[in-house]
């Protein structure tokens, strides 16, 4: 006998339930990012122009340490490599773990596991941001004259969270059903006016490059770009695994976050104005890319389970992975034509929501 009083909790087969959770989210995780790292030098080889991947690492090395200290590459593959195939594939990398991310929040914000950045309608608002900006030049990002167009798509989507908490909110309340409702509202008139800002004008090289971009592009990745994203990024991921009981109490439904002692109006304002600054960040510099924020948390959800702290992670590292390699595909299937990433991930995503909904549905069996 272990001395245990019936009913009371068996702490010790808690803390061994716990140890052994935490053991095979470290594997996860330890796996992923491993996988990751080993991956990226192969991706930034490939593209229209091919470089060894021990040429990729030549490079990368020689920029960050010193060594090899005699480059014994041309200077166009220097540039290739260092100006645009590493920070485009970094970009691409952080651009995926945020979509992933922000999807899995939003999914336990508003208990709808189809619910995804698109939601909010931060995306149509930081397009129409954008769109503005290359059609007729101006927007807030005019103003300061730098990184304009990013700045203008930053904004749209910021004003898009701003008039979804006005929607959202009655008597001091918001609810997960007035949220998705307001989200998809606002996604629908926002889409309207970027149709219209195209509709009216007459510049067909401007209406082009809103298009590409509303499609979604990692192209305009830079240094500069990559660095504001990262940290972003990092900021949210933090938060996000530092919220991470309060997402599984939001989860489990109102009054239980109540009873756990969240407040879940304050919750969702602060998590929605995280959740929003990381989509309008995204957004702003890679464009509108759907599926990733939709499908990965359920990817995530088979690896390591519903409970957030051990989901945000993973989903992360998947997320990263996967929008890399869909930029891979991006460039290369008709090269040296370049498909817009939208459309990739959409070939590769509906058909994996496909088989998760059949996965997770009774009914299909």
């Amino acid at each position: 006998m272990n001395g245990r009083i019936p009913g009371e909790p068996d702490e010790a087969a808690d803390d061994l339930e716990h140890g052994r959770h935490r053991r095979h989210t470290l594997l996860w995780v330890g796996g992923l990012g491993i996988a990751l790292i080993m991956t990226l030098p192969l991706a930034i080889a490939l593209g229209p122009v091919r470089v060894p991947p021990g040429t990729v690492v030549d490079v990368v090395t020689h920029h960050l340490l010193g060594t090899p200290r005699t480059p014994y590459w041309t200077g166009a593959v220097d540039s290739i490599v260092w100006q645009v195939r590493v920070p485009r594939v970094l970009l691409g990398a952080i651009v995926g773990a945020g979509l992933a991310l922000t999807g899995a929040a939003l999914q336990a914000m508003v208990r709808n596991v189809l619910a995804d950045p698109y939601i909010l309608g931060v995306t149509a608002g930081a397009s129409t941001g954008a769109a503005a900006y290359i059609l007729f030049g101006f927007g807030v990002g005019a103003v300061f004259g730098i990184g304009s167009l990013t700045l203008s798509a930053f904004i749209g989507a910021v004003a898009a969270t701003w008039a979804l908490f006005l929607l959202a909110r009655v008597g001091g309340q918001i609810t997960s059903v007035r949220l998705l409702l307001a989200g998809v509202s606002i996604g629908y008139v926002l889409s309207a006016a970027t149709s219209f800002l195209i509709f009216a004008s007459s510049a067909a090289e401007g209406a082009r490059d809103v298009l590409f971009w509303l499609l979604g592009s990692l192209g305009l990745a830079s240094w500069e770009a990559t660095l504001p994203a990262a940290i972003v990024v990092g900021s949210v991921l933090f938060l996000l695994i530092l919220w991470g009981r309060r997402f599984d109490a939001l989860a489990i439904g109102d009054d239980t976050a109540r009873a756990l002692g969240v407040s879940p109006v304050r919750f969702r304002v602060q998590a929605l104005v995280v959740v929003s600054l990381c989509v309008g960040g995204v957004v702003a510099v890679a464009g509108g890319i759907g599926f990733v924020g939709l499908v990965i948390p359920h990817v995530a959800r088979l690896c390591v389970g519903s409970a957030h702290r051990r989901l945000y992670p993973v989903a992360a590292l998947i997320g990263a992975s996967f929008l890399v390699w869909a930029d891979v595909a991006a460039r290369t299937v008709l090269a040296p034509r370049e498909l817009p990433l939208g459309i990739v991930t959409a070939a590769v995503g509906a058909p994996l929501l496909f088989v998760l909904v059949r996965r997770f549905h009774p009914l299909s069996r």
